[in-house]
């Protein structure tokens, strides 16, 4: 299967996980027997993105609201990010801590 074939057969899959902890968990559920590598790139860049999201809410609430609001923003501009690619059928990972992801969720294939 051609890199152009995994892409197609695996993109609308992508674009599932960047929808809520649900879409991610449906991507999962539904790539595990297909394993396509480009979902599970892209499923394990959701993952990290709601890492993100609960330090960014952790910190808002127990730390420094402008603090945690800023890691929001920081985080839905990366989810837009994430998501944009996932459509436009790329392997971009999200800016300085996308590699990070790929690293600690390289079991999700």
């Amino acid at each position: 299967m051609t890199s152009e074939e995994t892409i197609k057969q695996g993109k609308t899959l992508a674009i599932v996980s960047y929808f809520t902890f649900v879409g991610v968990l449906i991507a999962l559920i539904m790539n595990l027997e297909k394993k396509n590598p480009f979902t599970a790139f892209h499923i394990r860049q959701m993952f990290g993105l709601i890492i993100m999201l609960i330090v960014s809410n952790v910190t808002e609430k127990y730390m420094d609201s402008w603090l945690g609001t800023i890691l929001w923003f920081i985080t839905f501009g990366c989810w837009l990010f994430g998501l944009y690619c996932a459509y436009k059928g790329e392997y971009k990972e999200i800016p300085y801590i996308g590699r990070k992801f790929q690293e600690w969720f390289r079991n999700i294939n």
